[in-house]
């Protein structure tokens, strides 16, 4: 539950470093020209002129207070989601039994939530919105968040960086203590698109102010970047094909749902995986994941597995789960191991023999439906 309470507040603290960074540089600017313009004024300034300075100091003032107002009434709304957010999870540990009715309803809140956040990350932001408003969980999810972070991943996959550029500039220095390259990658698409364009001049001076000062960090990419102005977007020299490629643009928006997930403290995974692997671990065993499929899609079969694990939608997302921790072994009475390496209890195995209508001299392994002589069949 820990993206529940943290990404209010990874929000809070973002809007926390804007303000400050727009109170102070506004405070030195205001300051430098009180200081500036009491001075001019005592050295015989004319009047208007002085009038004029202050002005321009109040109508900066007030652009600074707009906003914070602003972000005061975004941050009353994170408050409040942060309370109801802390009082679903009151409301489990009030709980006193897992068997108690009023954990039902709690179970039901925390499945649409999480039905919720799926749709979000799978791009279906209307019905996520539809489904949090019918179930009253708005402020139990992170609606707004998710959808700006689709309308910029779309935006990159589209060719346009505008939005990405502006997102960047916003986290500049939250982007900035974890030195990441999504600016930089975003900075050096603009320079491939112009060398596309032909407007190589351009290309230089976008270079010169963007991607150069980068050079402590991404020397290697910059001596790429300086090597595409010897090659046509056509070429099929590498690497520059490969930065030539419009695949960039698919990596480029894949990078920065790394990077929004990764600034925000989101997992990587949806959390209905997350929670679906937890009960899958749970219940994985080797035999999920045989060399033979499953009893449910095995037609040789004569067993009736109702195994999750086993059935095809959940088997590939359980495969690299760590198998359940069983602290106590079940063997059915009287095993037999079979050629195969398996073991039956012999009276189970004696009656799926005689309903697949075999004689006592014969057994059929329920799982492969294979056929072996009882002479074969060891203790």
């Amino acid at each position: 539950e820990q993206p529940l309470l943290r990404l209010p507040y990874e929000i809070l603290r973002k809007n926390f470093k804007i303000v400050q960074k727009n109170f102070e540089r506004d405070r030195e600017v205001v300051l430098a020209s009180l200081k500036s313009t009491a001075n001019a004024s005592l050295a015989g300034q004319d009047p208007s002129q002085t009038l004029s300075a202050l002005d321009s100091m109040i109508t900066r003032m007030q652009g600074l207070k707009r906003k914070m107002q602003a972000m005061h009434e975004e941050e009353k709304i994170l408050h409040q989601q942060s309370r109801k957010r802390i009082q679903h999870l009151q409301d489990l540990y009030e709980i006193p039994s897992l068997a108690d009715v009023k954990y039902d309803g709690w179970s039901r809140v925390r499945l649409n939530r999480l039905l919720v956040d799926y749709l979000l990350r799978s791009g279906y932001s209307e019905s996520a919105r539809a489904l949090a408003k019918e179930k009253g969980i708005e402020e139990l999810v992170d609606l707004e968040v998710f959808i700006q972070c689709h309308r910029i991943e779309e935006s990159l996959r589209r060719g346009n960086t505008a939005e990405g550029l502006a997102w960047c500039a916003d986290h500049k220095p939250l982007m900035r203590k974890t030195n990441n390259s999504l600016e930089f990658e975003l900075r050096l698409q603009q320079y491939i698109e112009l060398l596309r364009g032909g407007r190589l001049l351009e290309a230089t001076q976008h270079a010169k102010k963007h991607i150069v000062p980068h050079t402590d960090t991404h020397a290697v990419e910059i001596h790429r970047a300086a090597g595409l102005l010897a090659f046509p977007p056509d070429t099929q020299a590498e690497p520059y094909k490969t930065m030539y490629s419009q695949v960039r643009w698919n990596d480029l928006a894949s990078l920065f749902v790394k990077t929004h997930h990764e600034l925000f403290s989101l997992p990587t995974r949806p959390l209905l995986h997350i929670a679906l692997s937890a009960g899958l671990s749970a219940l994985k065993t080797p035999s999920c994941h045989s060399a033979y499929t499953s009893s449910r899609s095995n037609p040789f079969s004569s067993t009736t597995s109702l195994c999750p694990i086993c059935s095809t939608e959940l088997n590939e997302m359980a495969r690299s789960l760590p198998y359940a921790h069983h602290t106590k072994s079940y063997v059915e009475n009287d095993p037999v191991v079979l050629p195969t390496g398996r073991i039956y209890g012999r009276d189970r195995l004696m009656a799926l023999s005689a309903k697949a209508g075999l004689g006592e001299d014969h057994v059929k392994d329920p799982i492969t439906g294979e056929v072996f002589e009882m002479a074969k069949v060891r203790k």
